[in-house]
């Protein structure tokens, strides 16, 4: 996997564990998916970009991703969306502001039905 879809991955967990600020559990679940992936580099990246401005994060965020998930096949954006929507879910709770931004981006990347089928089943 390439360094700019790293950055990627690494973003969309984070935007998306930042929604209420990072607490531990949150934290420790990024670090985890970084170091599977050889990525901790890339999550600094993602948590500075984020940090750069709370309030336009999600919009910066959108734009960036779209560019890199869209080259992705449909199956592999789907399964980064669920991937997602798992590690918010082994909280054991999803926030409507959550999953209100997970379903944004499947709209964005063209893959709402697909991600809708998987999350029914």
């Amino acid at each position: 996997m390439d360094e700019l879809t790293k950055k990627a991955i690494m973003l969309l967990k984070s935007l998306i564990f930042h929604y209420h600020g990072l607490d531990d559990e949150e934290r420790d679940l990024l670090e985890e998916s970084a170091r599977k992936l050889s990525a901790s580099k890339e999550l600094d990246w993602a948590n500075k970009f984020i940090a750069e401005d709370y309030i336009s994060a999600f919009e910066r965020s959108r734009e960036f991703l779209q560019k890199v998930f869209l080259k992705l096949t449909e199956k592999d954006r789907v399964e980064h969306l669920i991937e997602v929507w798992d590690a918010n879910n082994s909280k054991g709770y999803l926030t409507e502001m959550e999953t209100t931004a997970i379903l944004t981006l499947s709209k964005d990347w063209q893959v709402e039905k697909s991600f809708l089928e998987k999350v029914n089943h």
